[in-house]
């Protein structure tokens, strides 16, 4: 039986924090360029309470995506102590390629992918980098792909990552921006042969609703009314976006778990998407209501988003390596743990990986 084993994992945690205070002197306008009749400070205040975040993490102004996809691209390579001239893939997930401080082009030629294989010094030929464009789930699109490729024998051994620096992309007068944030996280899966009882990927499920969906996490103009309109930021509508998560995303994730053939009592730890510490809380008591318990287990989601913020495809492969670096100590994880990892994002798109440790 084919099994996709993490066997290592890095991240890059920013070095500038810029925390809530930091807003409370910026002029917030709504999306029809009217300044908000709130005290900014009481935007901020309402921001906490609604998204559980105080500060996030942005990069220095030399480094961009890839540059950061690297520091922790060497951490995964490192953690798992393999030879990287033996990987058969890159997968680079993100959203807006490189993107230099403070110009309003994307680079996206050549991929992220390549260019990580070049710093990382990778001469194998025969390790294919190649990008992923899947809204915030990328990363653990990238997972299910390698998973694919394991299972059909195209592959044994991927770098997967997850690096975004959504600072740059960012309207400053949108009171949204507070949520988004920088970062980097990459793991090592290695195709091993095991049983039933083995550790690895058990089962996943994945959608996309582009439908009515498709906008509601786009690309706009400024909510400042003299902005430049040739140039576009990060939008999201934050009501549609809560409603569509909350409703299909722990259908989701019973899916996945259902799929894998696992009780949901045996799932001891959930990753998920740190979009909204609110809504990830909603998402996780739907899903355990949906089999019919109405208060989930103490501690069994992980949480990044109140100091790192949002920082899109790099939320789940992050936080995963911080906790299996035991940087939080009331999560804890032990050989053969059921683990569930599940994403949302724009596209709007969907998935879940159920995992055993």
């Amino acid at each position: 039986m084919v099994r996709s084993v993490i066997t290592g994992s890095g991240s890059y945690i920013p070095p500038f924090v810029q925390t809530n205070l930091d807003f409370a002197q910026h002029e917030f306008y709504t999306s029809e360029g009217l300044p908000l009749p709130v005290d900014p400070a009481e935007v901020v205040s309402k921001f906490k309470k609604i998204t559980g975040i105080e500060e996030r993490r942005y990069t220095t102004d030399d480094l961009n995506a890839s540059n950061i996809g690297y520091e922790a691209a060497k951490l995964a390579i490192k953690d798992s102590s393999i030879d990287p001239e033996t990987l058969d893939q890159i997968i680079v997930a993100h959203n807006f390629g490189n993107v230099i401080k403070n110009t309003i082009q994307t680079a996206a030629v050549p991929s992220l992918a390549s260019q990580l294989k070049h710093i990382l010094g990778i001469r194998n030929p025969n390790c294919i980098a190649y990008d992923i464009l899947f809204g915030c789930p990328g990363w653990l699109q990238g997972l299910i792909q390698a998973d694919a490729f394991f299972k059909a024998g195209m592959a044994k051994k991927v770098l997967i990552i997850g690096t975004e620096t959504l600072s740059r992309v960012i309207d400053m007068y949108d009171r949204d921006s507070m949520i988004f944030s920088d970062g980097a996280g990459a793991v090592i899966l290695e195709k091993k042969d095991g049983d039933e009882n083995s550790p690895g990927i058990l089962s996943f499920t994945a959608q996309t609703h582009s439908v009515d969906e498709v906008d509601y996490i786009n690309m706009g103009i400024s909510n400042y009314p003299h902005s430049n309109p040739r140039i576009r930021y990060l939008k999201m509508k934050g009501r549609k976006v809560y409603e569509y998560a909350l409703k299909h995303v722990p259908e989701a994730m019973k899916a996945c778990i259902d799929k894998s053939g696992q009780s949901i009592h045996s799932v001891k730890k959930i990753f998920i998407h740190q979009a909204n510490e609110k809504m990830d809380e909603a998402i996780i008591k739907k899903l355990f209501l949906l089999y019919g318990i109405e208060i989930p287990p103490v501690n069994i989601m992980p949480m990044s988003i109140g100091w790192l913020g949002n920082s899109s495809v790099a939320t789940i492969p992050t936080l995963l390596d911080l906790v299996r670096k035991h940087q939080f100590p009331e999560h804890i994880l032990h050989p053969g743990d059921i683990i569930l990892f599940a994403s949302v994002g724009a596209g709007m798109n969907i998935n879940a990986v159920c995992y055993r440790c």
